[in-house]
């Protein structure tokens, strides 16, 4: 029997969660999260955990790759696919469905393309050799060697620079996909541009109704410093820029609010490229759950 394995992906605001959650729910499922910050611990409203999210008539569904790792350590696309692998083994072992969720393009890239990631160099001696470099030099080093793979945002945080490199060297032999381990059927969520920019405007204003910047300011009591929240970028980057006192509370709502809706556009940006290479995206808008459910049940 083949594995498989149900994507759900889209843009940030557009419903994911819920969705396939229900999905998951009709079909027998556990959901896999496929968000690079929502694995860490304690940043819950800034990165739209919602664990509410994942109850139906108080069934909870299961999930995974949530609360995994403390804030100060490091996380990366090895410990992903490494831990997507894992988490795939205990839902095969529940006799339960696979539903690969969320909107971290790279994550669910090297799942549906299975990355050849196994010779990554993430070893201190390299590090401390990138570490030595000027932002401009790791930008040149990794705009040689990568052309396509990194996050736009990967240019605009230095350890996010030296995480792309440390990923693009590990590939850059030419030898970048294994075959296939997965069948797979990937569901895209999205609706028209004016309906997400208004979700994500009233999103934002939501959470920090919600204690948002209170989050921030308990992971700097953690000492978490203000680099390491840079990095984790959006709400944990202009939020940490506020309280250190480089923007008043107004420029940071509207630098925030836009960096956002910058983001979805980039994510949209990776899906397109996906779909370039023959990843057949099936889209459709978050009320159309009976139109996925056709195709999940036909595929199972």
């Amino acid at each position: 029997m083949s594995k498989k394995l149900v994507t759900v992906l889209g843009p940030t605001a557009v419903g994911k969660t819920k969705f396939a959650v229900q999905l998951a729910n009709k079909f027998n499922g556990e959901i896999i999260s496929a968000d690079s910050r929502q694995v860490y611990k304690r940043m819950d409203i800034g990165t739209g955990k919602d664990l509410s999210d994942y109850f139906i008539n108080d069934t909870k569904i299961n999930y995974h790759l949530i609360d995994i790792v403390e804030p100060s350590d490091e996380f990366n696309l090895f410990g992903f696919t490494r831990d997507f692998n894992k988490a795939y083994d205990i839902i095969s072992e529940n006799r339960t469905r696979p539903f690969l969720v969320g909107g971290t393009a790279l994550y669910i890239h090297s799942i549906l393309k299975n990355y050849s990631l196994d010779r990554a160099n993430f070893n201190a001696q390299r590090i401390q050799e990138l570490e030595k470099l000027s932002d401009e030099e790791l930008k040149s080093i990794l705009s040689s060697i990568s052309q396509n793979l990194h996050n736009t945002t990967d240019l605009l945080e230095r350890k996010r620079i030296i995480n792309a490199i440390l990923i693009a060297e590990s590939r850059k032999d030419g030898n970048d996909y294994e075959d296939s381990k997965f069948e797979h059927l990937v569901i895209g969520i999205n609706d028209e541009k004016d309906v997400i920019k208004k979700r994500i405007t009233s999103r934002l204003k939501t959470r920090l109704s919600k204690g948002l910047i209170e989050e921030v300011k308990n992971l700097l009591n953690e000492e978490i410093t203000h680099e390491k929240l840079k990095f984790f970028g959006l709400e944990y980057k202009f939020i940490s820029l506020h309280l250190s006192g480089e923007l008043n509370y107004n420029d940071m709502y509207q630098k925030l609010n836009s960096a956002i809706h910058h983001f979805a556009k980039r994510q949209m940006t990776w899906f397109r490229k996906m779909e370039r290479e023959g990843i057949k995206i099936n889209w459709m808008k978050n009320h159309e759950i009976d139109k996925a459910s056709e195709l999940v049940g036909g595929f199972f």
